[in-house]
């Protein structure tokens, strides 16, 4: 019999969590498991990519909660008395005092899911995917019926929000506790040790015949330029770090080497970023590209990759750039040490300016580094059948 298996997400936006999700549900046999994805609203870039034998739900009441759930108290409660839902203001304002006193809304998230039914299926396994976030976490273990309930951590605990106290409370309440790289198991043990026996790792997934297949798929780059390429992908925000790039370029050009930066991803820092991109005249040498659902041909055509992240959880586009045998670049996050062996198969460097520049320097001038780093670099993962025998144990016992 198959075994039914339940991952939560907030939607299937283009980025790394939903990837991840993506290729661990294609490396995962459909002949043995029956497979749900439910979402909090449901659209998305990466949303067409589910296979078709998916179950694909969303969470109806979603759009009436949202507002409440996401806007500062005082606008909700205001938003209640203008529209003369006087008792539901109250019960906000009531709400809002607990969640101070407490320190954690697991009392708002009570009385706003109170009239939405326990989903009646029985599944082998929940996952609260998308982690850390504490209405899902909340939403899996009192929502949702199953034999087993896991929750996934994705991100660097320590530069998120990570409710200590909402954890505290309901984490003991999962079966398993999966972070995404072995620094960050260390982080929840430190966080959580009455809970270290129920915390492990477990890799983000490639399919590498898949990306490999994509990457022959598009063109990429489409301009002419005869230099060298340097490629980050990453949404547009500060914790991916691209700011820091944009006057690195500057200096690189300014001592003669022929370079583009090109990055792929959007964000709300694009704005920001474009002013930047201004102030340093590089508007016809660092271009953002966008969001694409297909970065592999990029990745194949360009001369070094760079990930200047100021945070991760386990950053599964420096997992993609590695199919793809590049001298790569990495900032010292989470999952960074997990994926490069420093002088070995790339550099791990301080999320700073200056030592981004002398990585990159140093890579172009010295042809025998960048050659070393290209043999030794695995152009395969080795870790799916490893991680998903970690789920089927999980499932099984």
């Amino acid at each position: 019999m198959k075994k039914k298996v339940l991952f939560m997400v907030i939607n299937m936006n283009i980025g790394g969590t939903e990837k991840a999700l993506l290729n661990m549900i294609n490396e995962m046999p459909k002949d043995q498991y029956d497979i749900t994805v439910l979402m909090l609203e449901e659209y998305g870039g990466f949303l067409a990519h589910i296979p078709e034998w998916v179950n694909i739900q969303h969470f109806n009441g979603y759009k009436k909660i949202k507002g409440t759930l996401n806007n500062p108290s005082t606008q909700t409660i205001k938003e209640a008395v203008k529209n003369k839902m006087f008792l539901n203001a109250f019960f906000l304002f009531v709400l809002s005092l607990i969640s101070k006193i407490t320190g954690e809304r697991s009392a708002l998230f009570n009385y706003l899911l109170k009239k939405y039914p326990i989903d009646p299926t029985e599944y082998d396994v929940a996952i609260a995917y998308a982690g850390p976030m504490d209405f899902i976490s909340y939403f899996v273990i009192e929502k949702i019926k199953a034999k087993k309930k896991v929750q996934w951590i994705h991100f660097d605990i320590t530069k998120i929000g990570f409710n200590l106290k909402f954890v505290n409370r309901y984490y003991k309440k999962f079966d398993n506790i999966f972070s995404v790289s072995k620094t960050g198991k260390t982080q929840l043990e430190s966080k959580l040790p009455k809970l270290k026996g129920k915390i492990n790792y477990f890799y983000n997934i490639l399919s590498t015949k898949q990306i490999n297949m994509l990457a022959n798929k598009e063109l990429g780059f489409e301009d002419t330029f005869n230099g060298l390429r340097i490629l980050t992908v990453g949404r547009l925000n500060k914790e991916k770090g691209q700011d820091l790039c944009i006057p690195v370029l500057s200096k690189l050009i300014k001592e003669g080497y022929n370079l583009k930066w090109y990055c792929i991803g959007e964000g709300s820092a694009r704005s920001e970023y474009e002013k930047l991109i201004h102030q340093y005249g590089l508007q016809d040498d660092f271009l953002l590209l966008g969001a694409s659902e297909n970065p592999y041909p990029f990745f194949k055509q360009c001369d070094i990759y760079v990930q200047p992240s100021r945070h991760e959880g386990f950053c599964i586009t420096l997992a993609e750039a590695r199919c793809f045998n590049k001298p790569i670049i990495a900032t010292n996050f989470n999952g960074a040490a997990d994926q490069i062996c420093n002088e070995h198969n790339g550099l791990i460097v301080d999320s700073n300016e200056f030592e981004l520049f002398k990585a990159i320097k140093r890579l172009i001038v010295d042809e025998a580094l960048l050659e070393k780093f290209q043999r030794n670099l695995k152009g395969e993962f080795k870790n799916n059948h490893l991680e998903l025998n970690k789920l089927e144990i999980v499932i099984k016992n």
